[in-house]
């Protein structure tokens, strides 16, 4: 995340002006289409042409939020992740005075990319009321770990700290730090390729590495967890057997559409261009999205005339005219904003641009929505499907919405 301004020593934070927060879509005129490699499903309802995008403020008072996600437990809260380690929830439009967890004293955060990254609750977390974290630790590496929540349910017991699985970082970008879990109930993990610029210890392409990977693993199951059995690199000599694909140079955010089990990845780019990845329902896994072979759909080691064979190309990109650092977002399936529905909506951190994605019979092609202005960290869906976006620097929480023009 944020990339392409740190290995050019340009990130500095600032408040943001004020978003025109209606465009409509369409207007920038910048599609693009390629093929889905995800199995076709009908047509959905969204028309990046006849709607207007908007964006509409939940919530403020929040430090660097960079996170948020429900529990899935009926309560219908939101659960926002700042940075420095502390996870808030919503009460009304404020961010509640008692954090739900504070872990700043084992959070290291001293790097914009560092930090506490994300929160996932455990499928089953009305019964076990289980959740985990992904941040990096005062000497910079990543720590996942699980909670338990406490006896008041707005409060988590720290003392239930389990660590799960550290990686070591060698440097302090590129750390990742998406988890959630799929439809199969696995944990999924996003891992950078560890930093620097260039992948310059090729970790995106070795399978004896975590870094520059989605790894699954089983915490159900084992101390503390356990191996899927048909992860795709279980049987493979010197592979980390945690390992589910391969190829990421900074997947940032990632989500499940949660209707079809459909995986999107939105991995930051080097220096030219931000892709979106899709990755079917029902994949065995396996699958190589490229780095360093490739940046987004061009060749990028060596510069040209790369061995394309077997890698998977982005069904979306955009170049650095357009911005610098990709952040994934959502396929919307709620309820409140028909006009959206099906579309998948990703940002630009560095311009503040909000892009839709519509999906006709596996084609896809991308709209440029809305210039924001806003410096994105994360989207959001709660309980009921609908989805928010985080801005950094003002520390406000906007919820998506649209109508037709």
């Amino acid at each position: 995340m944020l990339t392409q301004w740190f290995e050019r020593a340009r990130f500095e934070y600032h408040p943001s002006k004020p978003p025109e927060f209606k465009v409509l879509l369409g207007l920038l005129g910048d599609e693009m289409a390629q093929p889905s490699q995800a199995t076709p499903h009908p047509a959905e309802h969204f028309d990046p042409s006849s709607v207007v995008l908007e964006l509409n403020r939940v919530a403020s008072g929040f430090e660097q939020p960079v996170h948020a996600t429900h529990a899935g437990d009926g309560s219908g809260r939101l659960f926002v992740v700042e940075r420095a380690g502390r996870i808030r929830g919503l009460d009304g439009g404020t961010p509640r005075a008692r954090p739900f967890l504070d872990i700043t004293d084992l959070v290291g955060s001293g790097y914009v990319e560092q930090g506490l990254l994300s929160v996932a609750f455990h499928p089953n977390y009305r019964a076990n009321g289980l959740f985990f974290v992904d941040y990096t630790d005062k000497a910079g590496n990543t720590v996942v770990a699980r909670y338990r929540v406490g006896a008041d349910p707005n409060v988590a017991d720290r003392s239930s700290a389990t660590t799960i699985l550290t990686i070591d970082q060698p440097y302090q970008n590129h750390n990742g730090g998406q988890l959630a879990f799929g439809h199969d109930g696995y944990l999924y993990i996003g891992m950078g390729d560890g930093g620097s610029a260039g992948d310059p210890h090729h970790n995106g392409q070795s399978l004896a590495t975590l870094l520059g990977k989605l790894l699954r693993i089983d915490v159900n199951g084992g101390s503390p967890y356990a191996i899927p059995p048909d992860n795709p690199f279980r049987g493979t000599a010197g592979a980390r057997p945690e390992i589910w694909a391969l190829g990421l140079r900074n997947p940032w955010r990632f989500s499940f559409d949660r209707e079809t089990g459909d995986l999107f990845i939105g991995d930051v780019g080097q220096d030219a261009r931000e892709e979106v990845d899709l990755e079917p329902a029902g994949s065995r896994g396996g699958r190589n999205y490229g780095w360093n072979t490739m940046e987004g759909s061009s060749c990028f080691r060596p510069a040209s005339g790369c061995n394309r064979t077997g890698l998977e190309l982005p069904i979306a990109e955009y170049g650095h005219d357009r911005g610098c650092s990709i952040t994934g977002g959502f396929r919307y399936r709620g309820a409140d904003v028909p006009a959206l529905r099906g579309g998948y909506f990703f940002a630009d951190f560095c311009s503040g641009r909000i892009w839709g994605m519509a999906s006709d019979a596996g084609r896809w092609t991308k709209t440029e929505l809305l210039n924001s202005g806003l410096s994105i960290t994360s989207f959001a869906e709660d309980e009921r499907g609908e989805l928010y976006v985080m801005e950094l620097s003002n520390g406000t929480l906007y919820r998506l919405g649209a109508h037709h023009r």
